[in-house]
């Protein structure tokens, strides 16, 4: 990776005691100097927002975010924060998303980080046509992490062709979820279904926010320039508001194929 090239982290739970992410303002100190450390120059904090934490409102978020800024900075952590939300998906969410109640990524109200249920997958189709409608583009995030896509992953590419976007987890291509989230990611990879990796860091010792491995482990199965756009371009996309192309990443397929037949053929 050139020097100039820094990953972006859009899911990422670093702001102290506001859900089950960083406890202590120490434990966020840690994270964000890790992350630097591992290349990470922009984090889009995600907190969850709705179900258990229907607490986490939109303008707490901020605030909070602002005050992480802040801190960063008098620590002199090289590392920019925007604020955002991992939005577990239930009734009222779009109406909310459209008031700014409920976090878009980087609060630009362009993309949203959609959480399903862990042990259960419900159709997304209608959620996706009603962000549509309010301008609005879905990222699913950890879909090799949930138990219902993990039983019927033929659901994932319908899903990227009506537009969903796909956030894989950077430990589940490192095995750190199982042997089962690690194959669907590295299967979606070679099928071209992975538009963002991402840490979903939760503390400084364990799901920490580190990129660097995984975007070395991507770039074995799609190539480097490939999985620059998954952990920089992309989602320094998302950081600005910038569109990011949905659907399969051009490719993919035919790589998988040569992934299968020992790259008989150049992919």
């Amino acid at each position: 990776m050139k020097l100039f090239e820094r990953f972006v982290d859009i899911h990422c739970h670093l702001t102290p005691g506001i859900d089950d992410g960083a406890s202590t303002w120490d434990d966020t100190l840690a994270m964000a100097q890790m992350a630097v450390d591992d290349g990470i120059g922009e984090i889009i904090v995600t907190p969850h927002q709705l179900g258990a934490y229907a607490h986490n409102t939109g303008d707490l978020i901020r605030e909070k975010a602002a005050q992480l800024q802040e801190f960063l900075d008098e620590h002199e952590v090289g590392l920019q924060v925007l604020p955002g939300g991992d939005v577990r998906i239930e009734d009222g969410m779009i109406k909310k998303l459209g008031t700014g109640e409920v976090m878009s990524l980087g609060d630009h109200r362009r993309h949203v980080l959609l959480e399903l249920p862990h042990e259960l997958y419900f159709p997304l189709e209608p959620v996706l046509h009603d962000l549509e409608k309010i301008g609005m583009a879905g990222v699913l995030s950890h879909p090799e992490r949930n138990q219902g896509l993990m039983k019927h992953p033929e659901l994932l590419g319908p899903l990227v062709d009506q537009g969903c976007l796909m956030q894989v987890t950077a430990g589940s291509l490192m095995g750190t979820f199982g042997a089962a989230s690690q194959k669907v990611a590295e299967d979606m990879l070679n099928q071209g279904l992975v538009h963002f990796l991402a840490t979903d860091a939760h503390s400084p010792k364990a799901r920490r926010p580190l990129l660097r491995r995984a975007f070395e482990r991507a770039a074995e199965f799609i190539g480097e320039d490939a999985a620059r756009e998954l952990c920089c371009d992309n989602p320094a996309a998302v950081a600005t508001g910038e569109n990011v192309r949905p659907g399969r990443r051009a490719g993919g397929a035919k790589r998988m194929r040569s992934w299968w037949f020992g790259w008989t053929r150049a992919a």
